[in-house]
C-alpha cells in the first residue's frame, strides 16, 4: 500500500556560494542538499577520540531508549545526565558495558543551551574548541542567527517526525543520515499532535489507523560526511541515523523578531499569530457546541470554507515538476 505514496529525490546542488543559495535556492521554499560546502577542519578531525578530548567532562542532558525509535508523544526513553566524553563513547558502541536500561540502549543528544528554559543552544559557547572545527557557511545575516545544535546519534536511532519554525541547515559532519521531508500542505495527512506526527514508522505506517498517510508526498535524501541540508520552516522531516554520527544544526529567523515567542530556546513554539489565531479556533469551536449537531456541522462547514477561501494560498510545485527555464538554467550550472 505504501506504494501509492509519491516519493521525491531531494534536489541536489554542488559548490554552492552564498549568492546562489539566496537568489536561486532559498526563495523556493523546499528542502535542497548541498553539497562541496566547505564548512570546516571538522571533517577530518571529529573522529570519536578527538571529540572526547576537546569536549571532556562538561555534564551533557542526553535522551536514552531500549528501541531505536524514538517517541516524543509517548515519552519512550528518558533523560540522563553524563559527561560528555563519556556519552560520546557509549553512542559510538554497539554494546554498552555500562548502561542505564540495557546493553543495546540508543542514544542521541541535542544540545542545550547554560540556561535551558532561556537560552538557545549555540556550539560556540557550550564547545568552544569543539566550534573553531566548525565554520559555518554565511548564507544568512549575523543577526538573524538563533542557534547553533549539536547533534550526537546512535547508529540506527530514528526521530520523530516534526516542524521547525525557523529555516535551518543540518551540516552531517561525521557519518551517514537519512532524512525523510514532507511538505506543509501535506499536514493534514501526517496525523498531527501539536508539530509532531503520530506516525512513528514513515517506511512501514499501521495504514488502517492512519490512512490518509499514502496521499502525503515523500521526500528523501541521504546525508554523508560534509553535506548540508537546507530544510525550510514548517516543513516536516524525520531523522535515522545509518551509521553513529554527528552534525551541527544552525538555525535562523527569517521573519521579524516580533513574530517569534521569546520563551522559546528550542525554535518550535509557534509565531505568536499563529498562538493566537489557534487560541481563538478553539474558542470558535467551543461555542459551536452549544448548537443540535446538524447545525454545528453546517456551520463548521461554512468556517471550513472560509478559512480555506481566506487563508489557503495556491500549492506551490515541487522541483520534480518545475519545468521553467530558471531550472533548466539552474541544473545546468550547479551539477
Amino acid at each position: 500500500l505504501m506504494e501509492k505514496q509519491e516519493k521525491f529525490a531531494v534536489p541536489v546542488y554542488t559548490g554552492v556560494d552564498r549568492e546562489t543559495f539566496t537568489q536561486h535556492i532559498y526563495p523556493l521554499r523546499h528542502p535542497a542538499l548541498l553539497k562541496d560546502v566547505p564548512i570546516g577542519p571538522c571533517l577530518e578531525k571529529w573522529t570519536v577520540d578527538y571529540l572526547c578530548k576537546k569536549g571532556g567532562g562538561r555534564e551533557v542532558k542526553v535522551h536514552v531508549s531500549p528501541v531505536a525509535q524514538l517517541d516524543f508523544l509517548h515519552k519512550n526513553f528518558l533523560y540522563r545526565t553524563l559527561p560528555f566524553d563519556k556519552f560520546v563513547g557509549r553512542a559510538a558502541e554497539a554494546e554498552h558495558s555500562e548502561f542505564f536500561v540495557c546493553e543495546d540502549e540508543s542514544y542521541y543528544l541535542r544540545s542545550l543551551g547554560e540556561d535551558l528554559r532561556k537560552e538557545p543552544a549555540d556550539i560556540k559557547k557550550q564547545f568552544p574548541d569543539l566550534a573553531e572545527d566548525f565554520h559555518l557557511p554565511r548564507f544568512f545575516e549575523a543577526e538573524q542567527f538563533f542557534s547553533s545544535v549539536f547533534r550526537i546519534s546512535s547508529c540506527g536511532l530514528q526521530l520523530w517526525t516534526h516542524y521547525d519554525v525557523m529555516d535551518n541547515l543540518l551540516a552531517q559532519v561525521t557519518g551517514r543520515k537519512r532524512v525523510v521531508l514532507y511538505s506543509p500542505q501535506d499536514a493534514p495527512y501526517l496525523y498531527l499532535s501539536g508539530d509532531k506526527s503520530e506516525i512513528l514508522d514513515v517506511d512501514s505506517p499501521d495504514l488502517e489507523k492512519y490512512a490518509e498517510f499514502v496521499k502525503a508526498r515523500r521526500y528523501e535524501c541521504v546525508l554523508e560526511p560534509g553535506d548540508l541540508l537546507f530544510i525550510p520552516a514548517l516543513w516536516f522531516h524525520n531523522t535515522v541515523a545509518l551509521t553513529f554520527g554527528v552534525g551541527v544544526n544552525v538555525f535562523w529567523c527569517h521573519l521579524s523578531a516580533d513574530c517569534y515567542d521569546k520563551k522559546d530556546p528550542y525554535g518550535n513554539k509557534d509565531p505568536i499569530a499563529a498562538q493566537r489565531a489557534m487560541q481563538v479556533l478553539e474558542r470558535a469551536l467551543g461555542i459551536l457546541e452549544e448548537l443540535p449537531s446538524n447545525y454545528r456541522d453546517f456551520y463548521a462547514r461554512r468556517m471550513v470554507l472560509r478559512i480555506q477561501n481566506r487563508a489557503y494560498s495556491s500549492q506551490p510545485e515541487g522541483p520534480e515538476k518545475r519545468d521553467s527555464k530558471m531550472s533548466i538554467q539552474l541544473r545546468g550550472e550547479l551539477n
